[in-house]
């Protein structure tokens, strides 16, 4: 029923929600390809062509085929529900380009931190961030094809992350993986609304 049959019923359609969320990690984890798997518009990225000029900046010996990088950010959309439609920003994962994330991150709802666990000391920098900021993030771990294998636990130990922020396995290149991780930074934002107004800490969602 279109916004017409709806007047001439008498009825009120519902009300859109829009929430923005902020898919951030360090370089090459697998931001862009999130952002592109799950659009349901053509996607916005800012990829540049990797140059030898980069060489001793971009360190891409870990992320093999990787020939091109976001310099500034990705952008995509995607309705959740009859009532929500999430905008996503992909941060630029190059701490050169870090100045950008304080502009991104204005009027985020939350953010998930991608972890490729390949690298997973690259994960520091960018969980400081968030913690820092006060902004709610879940972590994603990245399964890429060959890299090794943690179990959760492990991985939440190692970099320290807070008992009450989720982390959850994810494959980015697969649409119906990263609206699960969507769905947890939304589940987790309303979590942490919740605590603060109540004075605690949230529960782990999932």
């Amino acid at each position: 029923m279109d916004f017409a049959s709806y007047e001439r019923a008498g009825a009120q359609p519902k009300e859109i929600t829009s929430a923005k969320i902020v898919i951030a990690g360090g370089f090459g984890v697998g931001k862009t390809t999130l952002v592109g798997s799950v659009s349901e518009i053509e996607p916005l990225t800012t990829e540049a062509i990797m140059t030898s000029a980069g060489a001793g900046v971009d360190d891409a010996s870990k992320v093999p085929g990787k020939e091109s990088t976001t310099v500034a950010m990705d952008f995509g959309r995607i309705t959740m529900a009859d009532d929500l439609i999430l905008y996503l920003f992909g941060t630029p994962g190059q701490t050169r380009f870090w100045f950008m994330w304080d502009e991104l991150i204005r009027g985020a709802v939350g953010a998930a931190v991608l972890v490729d666990t390949r690298r997973i000391a690259d994960a520091f920098a960018p969980l400081d961030y968030f913690e820092n900021r006060h902004l709610p993030y879940i972590v994603a771990l990245n399964c890429f094809d060959g890299a090794p294998r943690y179990e959760p636990d492990e991985v939440r130990e190692a970099l320290a992350i807070p008992s009450h922020v989720p982390l959850i396995m994810c494959d980015a290149r697969h649409r119906d993986s990263v609206k699960q991780v969507l769905v947890q930074v939304v589940e987790h934002a309303m979590a942490v609304l919740m605590a603060e107004q109540s004075g605690g800490y949230p529960a782990v969602v999932g």
